[in-house]
């Protein structure tokens, strides 16, 4: 057995929990999410908290589903509540990054301006850069944020997919605090 699964979600005070049959839906002061879940998993409210639970002899494949139908709970109380944000670093000489009003254009190297749109539940906040401790010139810094942890972390990935990190000369997008093995070049002969 998980011993995730078998942890209780404390669902705190203004939270709405709605369940009926295997959809999940959690309304919070930051707005609502719903979810269908695996029918092999119960799910449970009790007073002030979930709990997930399967039959005792369960196949390996619903003991895998377990956990994860416990974390995806807890992240969708904890989204209503209080949200989720990643933070991503432009970093590049001359790369600028622009917000007009839900969209947000990179310029970052390319021939062309490369606009990006979030999902309608996804923000996008464009703040100046600074100069990191460790010497890094961050041109600007892009926070998104929103409340449910799977398209905020897929929003993240798609404009650190604009452009990667080089790991020669270090430029490119990246997470907050994400290191970048730079590579030596190649060394001519003399």
């Amino acid at each position: 057995m998980s011993r995730i699964g078998k942890k209780p979600i404390t669902v705190p005070a203004g939270v709405e929990i709605n369940i009926s049959g295997h959809s999940v839906s959690i309304k919070g002061p930051k707005g609502s999410l719903r979810r269908e879940f695996p029918p092999e998993v119960k799910i449970a409210k009790e007073k002030d908290h979930l709990q997930c639970s399967i039959p005792e002899e369960s196949e390996k494949p619903v003991r895998a589903k377990y956990g994860l139908v416990r974390s995806l709970l807890a992240n969708m109380v904890q989204g209503v509540t209080k949200g989720y944000t990643r933070e991503l670093e432009v970093v590049g000489l001359g790369y600028k990054v622009k917000a007009e009003g839900t969209k947000v254009t990179f310029n970052i190297g390319y021939s062309h301006p490369v606009t990006f749109e979030p999902p309608k539940d996804v923000t996008l906040k464009v703040e100046p850069g600074v100069k990191t401790p460790g010497g890094l010139d961050v041109a600007a810094r892009v926070v998104v944020t929103g409340i449910d942890k799977e398209k905020v972390g897929q929003v993240a990935a798609d404009i650190r997919g604009i452009k990667p990190p080089c790991h020669y000369k270090g430029t490119g997008i990246r997470y907050a605090g994400e290191k970048v093995r730079i590579k030596e070049g190649k060394k001519l002969a003399a």
